[in-house]
């Protein structure tokens, strides 16, 4: 057979081949637009409506799983950077909406007894006594949001030095010495005789003693119990602050470290705090190095634990 007449021969042969092999990268080409377009378009309208549904596509392309896989994770991710954002924000009004309640409550009452006094022309001890310590409330609440302001925001720095923690514990509980007598709270300290040295930051500590100590006078008035322990181990030291009062159940354990987060009492109104004083703790805690953990069986033992290393 002469070359030209093969060489027709090989082209009947191949051009069918070719014909598919074309035909198939086209229908590759078109079927792989058509999912990306699909896709694309499912995206737009998940964004569009803010909706939680996900991208489902059915294909054997790897490479179309992988990015689909990868599309669903940013999905979650904004999904949960959102919620996240909503959250702050109710909390943020939530806090500006308390930070004015607080305040003006104790100003209303500094302002009566002045008028009061401009009226009689006189200062009793009773009512200028009374006007200084609801000041010292007003500056104290004030204090309260600028510190947890400063430490969210990662703008504090705490000097750390040598620190003998028993000696910290005795001048803090000493504080409240008046108040846990006025509420006959029996109060038991276990402390080791010998010093226990710790490096931390003074005002610190005694911030989170303050507001540990604090939280029992105002939760666990009912068992009329504080404790105050420090068990050291090889690295750390464990300081407890117990009490036998109300507790907290399993339902808001969760919580209790969230800010403006406070337990209701129907029974006491006066009992409630600000929620900021577990969470400032907690944050100082951090800050130092530590951790701040609870545990809690209602009317029988509510433990705050303090975690701090030790100096070796």
């Amino acid at each position: 057979m002469n070359s030209p007449l093969m060489l027709f021969f090989l082209c009947l042969l191949l051009c069918p081949l070719l014909a598919l092999l074309l035909y198939q990268q086209y229908a590759f080409r078109t079927g792989t637009q058509a999912k990306l377009r699909s896709i694309h378009e499912k995206l737009k309208e998940i964004l569009d409506t803010d909706s939680q549904e996900r991208i489902l596509i059915f294909t054997e392309n790897k490479e179309l799983q992988e990015l689909t896989a990868q599309l669903n994770d940013l999905l979650e991710h904004h999904a949960k950077a959102k919620a996240d954002y909503r959250r702050m924000e109710q909390t943020s009004k939530k806090m500006l909406s308390n930070i004015s309640h607080d305040i003006k409550t104790p100003m209303t009452v500094i302002l009566g007894y002045l008028e009061m006094m401009r009226i009689n022309g006189e200062a009793t001890p009773e009512m200028l006594g009374k006007t200084e310590q609801k000041a010292k409330d007003v500056v104290e609440l004030v204090n309260q949001f600028f510190t947890l302001a400063k430490l969210e925001a990662g703008d504090m720095d705490l000097t750390l030095s040598k620190i003998d923690l028993c000696e910290t514990c005795r001048e803090c509980v000493l504080g409240f010495y008046e108040i846990l007598q006025e509420k006959e709270f029996q109060v038991e300290l276990s402390l080791p005789e010998e010093p226990v040295f710790i490096y931390g930051n003074q005002e610190a500590l005694t911030r989170i003693l303050s507001n540990l100590i604090s939280n029992v006078i105002r939760y666990g008035s009912e068992g009329k119990y504080l404790g105050v322990s420090l068990k050291t181990e090889e690295k750390e030291v464990h300081l407890d602050v117990a009490d036998k009062g109300q507790g907290i159940g399993e339902a808001i354990g969760n919580r209790v470290f969230d800010r403006l987060f406070t337990m209701e009492d129907s029974r006491s109104r006066s009992i409630q705090g600000n929620g900021l004083g577990l969470t400032i703790a907690k944050h100082l805690a951090e800050q130092l190095g530590g951790e701040l953990t609870f545990v809690s069986n209602p009317y029988v033992r509510t433990v705050f634990t303090l975690k701090l290393r030790k100096v070796i």
